[in-house]
């Protein structure tokens, strides 16, 4: 199968490494001309749960790529998703699968202006991942990777990708409701990356502060709110908050992808995040304090780094 990686960032990395291992015909496309340079010179090193490896894979710039594709994987930042998609409209045919792992919200209204709905696969991850240097990451986990088709007549294509994910190591699996799937993932993003941003600090300091029930509990409170109203979810704030203590047990002490931005000097996805529930709430004239104060300290907090934030 014939597979982009649009957004070649670690996670991007990770996918398409796994992915060609198991023999599909993967080519890697971003924007960041050093590690572009690199893969190309030097093969992708990546280390996979310790062990590190070094792929020889083909890599450009998306407007450089001029092959219909079989499918392509988006994992772009949230407020790159629209500019991505744009760049590579040429290379998508009319049966090509689009498969969206983003964290936030809102993504597939997005992907919609450019794609039969019946094509596009949402989906959700928990692997981790961070980029060492340019052409050097890392990437971590056991999955799994929950996928479902935005038309649920089109099971079929998504079971296709799930075989090819299962095949990979990528522990792919079918969901029959990947709304909630994701809404519970923006609650893991919600919290862990914006409080470990917000704190310098990695997921395991941020669950071992002594304020970590009173702040789990208010975060996930208001995105259960709005998970309801907005799309009918049911997200139970004791179980996800459980699920998340897990979860922070079993990750440990990494940096999330939103302190990683900060520190390298990258806008956030708080908008896609906390600041998606914040506005959410207005529409439904309710109020999410917690969110909307988190979303104005990251903001500031990009403000005091010099960070230029993209345009809403």
């Amino acid at each position: 199968m014939k597979i982009a990686i649009a957004g070649s960032g670690a996670l991007g990395c990770g996918f398409g490494y796994h992915l060609q291992k198991n023999g599909e015909d993967v080519t890697l496309l971003d924007n960041w001309e050093q590690h572009i340079q690199n893969i190309s010179d030097n093969g992708l090193t990546i280390t996979v749960n310790g062990v590190e490896d070094n792929q020889k894979m083909k890599i450009c710039k998306p407007n450089e790529l001029n092959e219909e594709m079989d499918a392509i994987f988006v994992f772009t930042k949230s407020m790159g998703l629209k500019s991505m998609m744009k760049s590579i409209e040429h290379i998508i045919g009319e049966n090509t699968k689009i498969i969206c792992l983003l964290n936030g919200l809102g993504h597939l209204q997005t992907l919609e202006e450019f794609v039969d709905k019946k094509n596009i696969i949402m989906g959700t991850t928990v692997w981790t991942a961070g980029i060492d240097a340019p052409g050097v990451t890392h990437f971590d986990g056991q999955g799994p990777v929950e996928l479902q088709n935005s038309v649920p007549e089109e099971k079929d294509g998504a079971l296709q990708i799930v075989d090819i994910l299962k095949k990979s190591g990528l522990y792919g699996v079918y969901s029959d409701n990947v709304n909630f799937t994701t809404w519970r993932k923006a609650c893991v993003n919600g919290t862990m990356n914006a409080l470990c941003a917000l704190l310098d600090s990695n997921i395991q300091e941020v669950f071992a502060a002594s304020t970590i029930d009173s702040m789990l509990s208010k975060i996930v409170t208001e995105f259960a709110t709005v998970a309801k109203l907005q799309d009918d979810i049911d997200l139970d704030v004791e179980e996800t908050i459980t699920y998340l203590k897990a979860l922070a047990e079993k990750v440990g002490a990494h940096y999330p992808s939103m302190h990683q931005d900060l520190a390298n000097g990258r806008p956030t996805e708080i908008d896609f995040l906390n600041g998606a529930v914040a506005e959410a709430s207005k529409r439904f004239d309710r109020e999410a304090p917690y969110c909307q104060n988190i979303t104005d300290l990251i903001h500031a907090k990009e403000d005091i780094l010099g960070i230029q934030r993209a345009a809403k």
